[in-house]
């Protein structure tokens, strides 16, 4: 065990510094002055930051430290904290080492013996949460599900019977080919998809999954909030077959398709929900497909 109090013992300390995540407005008294006050800053895009020193008028030394040179990064952030100077790690937006790189230098810090302190700010997932209107405690952050779309489903279905509200980050290229996954795994949930968050084009999209994997126009930057797992909802899909695909029909798809979402979402063969589609409205029985 080591307990360590990082302001009373005089050591080097490589801060962990957020940023906004669209409102310049966000950025905290003290991560500027932290920013002024380091040796140097290293930030994965560095071009992102530096508008941000330029705006908050920060003229420290900035260095990239991204997924591809973390290896020396590292060592070269060890190097300045050996030389008694403190260190700043920010993320391009948000929480640093949240869905970012950077967790090798915190890590290698602190097992050197150095402060490690991570200072509080803006966070697109809790930020997402709370605007939600689903239940914040308890929650599990993902962050981004694996692009590839058969790992991505393994995940999902080890995430299905989590009780917890759900929090992913997700690409606007591949929104809804997640969003189809999601609900595939999991049926037809409440879930809210939270983009632009505190820009200008903020937007809180809420429905079920089947009413959200129609869209088309989602850009920017997305966080994904689902509801839990429970006894009572999670597993069961409670709207008739003919509203559930009538209701794809409106948003777009074909009957082909809204039929093989449904079967999807309810872990059932096509033809079951052609048949109960079809005895719904005997008008429908001369349909084509």
């Amino acid at each position: 065990m080591e307990r360590r109090q990082s302001y009373q013992n005089g050591m080097p300390t490589l801060y962990l510094i957020p940023t906004p995540i669209g409102n310049l407005g966000d950025m905290t008294f003290r991560a500027v002055e932290t920013m002024k006050s380091v040796a140097v800053l290293f930030a994965e895009d560095t071009r992102v930051t530096m508008k941000l020193l330029r705006h908050f008028d920060i003229r420290t030394e900035l260095r990239s430290y991204h997924e591809h040179n973390k290896e020396n990064q590292t060592a070269q952030i060890l190097a300045e904290l050996r030389a008694g100077r403190s260190v700043g790690l920010c993320s391009d937006a948000g929480m640093p080492l949240v869905s970012d790189p950077g967790f090798e230098a915190g890590a290698a810090a602190f097992e050197e013996g150095f402060n490690v302190v991570a200072l509080p700010g803006a966070s697109a997932g809790l930020t997402g949460l709370v605007a939600s209107g689903f239940r914040a405690h308890p929650h599990l952050f993902y962050g981004f599900l694996n692009s590839k779309a058969s790992h991505r489903r393994t995940e999902l279905e080890a995430l299905k019977n989590r009780p917890e509200t759900l929090v992913f980050y997700e690409a606007p290229h591949r929104i809804n080919e997640t969003l189809n996954d999601v609900w595939r795994a999991f049926g037809d949930r409440r879930a809210v998809i939270a983009r632009e968050l505190t820009k200008k084009f903020e937007e809180i999209v809420r429905g079920r999954l089947s009413e959200l994997t129609p869209l088309t126009d989602l850009q920017g930057e997305m966080v994904l909030i689902v509801e839990g797992a429970s006894e009572m909802d999670a597993p069961r899909e409670e709207r008739p077959v003919k509203v559930q695909v009538d209701a794809l029909i409106e948003a777009g798809l074909s009957k082909t398709e809204a039929m093989k979402k449904v079967a999807a979402a309810r872990g059932v063969p096509k033809s079951v929900i052609y048949k109960e589609y079809l005895d719904s409205d005997p008008a429908k029985k001369e349909m084509v497909l």
